[in-house]
């Protein structure tokens, strides 16, 4: 079976930074502070990019139950 990135749900918000992390076998805690470190460095371009992943990834149960 290969790896897909979709959204968890195992989510705060919306699952993104939860399927990051469940492609990445890390930590979902670990990536939303990542995250939210690298939002306020960059002048919030973070959630430009959060937004987009939103629109972009599937959401895991759509996919399952196809």
């Amino acid at each position: 079976m290969t790896k897909r990135l979709m959204r968890s749900n195992d989510r705060v918000w919306a699952g993104v930074c939860g399927g990051i992390a469940e492609y990445l076998d890390f930590d979902p805690v670990l990536v939303r502070i990542a995250y939210a470190f690298l939002t306020l460095f960059t002048a919030f371009s973070g959630l430009i990019f959060y937004f987009v992943l939103w629109i972009v990834m599937p959401e895991k149960n759509l996919i399952e139950q196809k």
